[in-house]
């Protein structure tokens, strides 16, 4: 049976029920005291994610790069970087990982390559080899500029000028990561093979880096989601997934509810489910983006997700997530990571599992890691924030401003060093981490949190465990309940007599609910992050970021 082969919903998949757990690589364990996290420090901590009940590990790029976006630049499609270990090391991770029931899901990056890659080093050095039609290429404007105005993502113009060639070619994100040119169906074929051949490892499927561009027209200034992407995306399917029981996620930032179903409808034999962000994207400022963040509007926040359950309640299926490598750490961003940091992050959680789909859980979420707090730009290390920081400095913006915004929203806060004890570095390395740990380890870390009866991993381990035992939280209908309420998230989730009332306090105030009508019940308390409830009607008096689930 193939995952998307089969895509109705009321036939079980093995993903249905499992939890999904990103390794940001370079973060995670480091085994070799060099300050970067690797493969065998991974294998050193497969039992941590075992006991945590996760059913496959999304694994970011571990191929062979020059790190200039930390993996997502890719070198040698086939290759693993000698920083994270050797292929005999990857072959041992998959299979340790399979002994613990845990699948190893590979980041597949696509939409473009390493600049050092030796196919653009030699599309770069001649105009007539036939690899040069694998990336994108144009001639300088009249004044001998630049093809367009296109920006690149991580700041800057997104053409870079070879000189050797006379000819610009396209850096959608950055000079570093040239675009691949899907259109050259050589391309295409040489990586349906690549992905054949991981395959064939035994891995678990693709996170599929920014997949909605590999569509794109350039000329007609169209990036996202462009008139080619499902026509590529379903020659994917047939020339690589077809007949495979692995899983598929595709990152988009441009997907909506309205078009989500063009990617994992159970007719469309492309993907079984997106990354979206519109839940994330919502918090951003209009003009600045997500470096000047709004105040956070939880009426706006419900509205999406709402939208998703909607588009995604008969057909396709949801990625539950708020946190990644890219985004800040959840309990910073959605709840208050100081008083009330325990709470609030179990309230988050709960929120998120009970809603229908697949859940994702960021490396150090399940003990509630921060962000980070540094204070110049010589701290960060990420790509994006450093080039927007040019860009911003060359506008005028203030130093401090800017590092205000990096601090609360920019991406090196999900990749500080996973924090497994109090020790010197967190325990993640005895060297010197390659970014700066984040000082609080001494409080928050793995060693202390499972230690705790009432710690977040074993408020974790109960949610996961309870998708695998309770078929509502899987294929459950979903109804959101108070939609307009700025402080509380209520909604149920019913499968033929079975119904759970999930409530959740958003604010660090105690506040009195008015129940509705639909969410009264009485029953037995589930979960809860304060004492148990088991019955619900009236007026409540819910506490700081309380949250519980009622099975009626």
């Amino acid at each position: 049976m193939h995952s998307t082969e089969t895509q109705a919903q009321g036939v079980p998949k093995w993903w249905h029920t499992a939890t999904g757990y990103q390794i940001y690589p370079r973060s995670f364990c480091d085994s070799n005291s060099d300050g970067i996290g690797d493969i065998p420090g991974i294998i050193s901590k497969l039992d941590h994610l075992r006991d945590l009940g996760i059913g496959f590990i999304w694994l970011s790029p571990v191929y062979a790069s020059p790190m200039a976006d930390n993996g997502y630049d890719i070198s040698d499609y086939m290759a693993i970087a000698p920083e994270y270990g050797t292929h005999a090391d990857f072959d041992r991770l998959v299979a340790e990982a399979k002994a613990r029931g845990i699948g190893i899901v590979m980041d597949l990056v696509v939409n473009h390559s390493s600049a050092v890659h030796h196919w653009f080093q030699a599309a770069r050095a001649a105009t007539d080899d036939p690899v040069h039609d694998y990336y994108v290429w144009r001639d300088p404007a009249p004044d001998g500029g630049p093809p367009s105005q296109q920006r690149a993502c991580f700041g800057g113009s997104a053409w870079h000028f070879v000189p050797e060639i006379g000819k610009y070619y396209l850096g959608f994100f950055s000079a570093e990561q040239p675009d691949l040119n899907w259109q050259n169906p050589h391309l295409r074929r040489e990586i349906y093979d690549m992905m054949n051949w991981w395959l064939d490892k035994g891995i678990a499927g693709f996170r599929m880096d920014v997949i909605s561009l590999i569509g794109k027209d350039v000329d007609a200034g169209i990036f996202e989601e462009g008139p080619f992407l499902h026509e590529y995306l379903q020659e994917m399917h047939r020339e690589t997934l077809a007949g495979r029981d692995v899983v598929t996620v595709g990152e988009s930032w441009a997907v909506s509810p309205e078009t989500a179903l063009l990617y994992c409808g159970r007719d469309r034999q492309e993907l079984d489910m997106v990354f979206q962000f519109n839940h994330i994207v919502e918090g951003w400022d209009p003009v600045h983006g997500k470096w000047k963040p709004r105040p956070f509007d939880l009426v706006a926040f419900k509205r999406v997700l709402n939208d998703w359950q909607t588009a995604l309640a008969d057909d396709g299926w949801n990625s539950l997530f708020l946190s990644n490598h890219d985004l800040p750490r959840q309990v910073s961003r959605y709840g208050d990571d100081g008083v009330y940091r325990v709470q609030s992050a179990k309230m988050l959680a709960t929120v998120i599992h009970m809603m229908k789909g697949t859940p994702f859980v960021y490396q150090g979420e399940e003990i509630g890691m921060t962000n980070v707090r540094f204070t110049h730009i010589d701290q960060f290390r990420d790509i994006e924030t450093l080039g927007h920081y040019a860009d911003a400095i060359a506008d005028g913006v203030a130093p401090d401003d800017f590092i205000a915004g990096a601090n609360t929203n920019g991406r090196d806060n999900a990749r500080t060093p996973m924090q497994w004890s109090a020790d010197t570095q967190a325990g993640f390395t005895t060297g010197t981490p390659w970014i700066e740990v984040n000082p609080n380890h001494s409080d928050i870390n793995v060693a202390a949190d499972r230690s705790d009866p009432d710690g977040l991993f074993d408020y974790y381990q109960q949610l996961i465990a309870l998708r695998k035992t309770h078929a509502v939280i899987v294929h459950g209908q979903y109804q959101p309940y108070a939609k307009d309420d700025p402080s509380v998230v209520a909604f149920t989730r019913v499968l033929e007599q079975e119904k759970l009332v999930v409530v959740a306090n958003f604010t660090g105030a105690q506040l009195q609910f008015h129940v509705p009508d639909g969410l009264t019940c009485k029953g037995q308390s589930l979960l809860s992050n304060y004492g148990p409830r088991d019955a619900l009607s009236g007026i409540v008096t819910l506490e700081p970021f309380e949250a519980f689930v009622i099975a009626s």
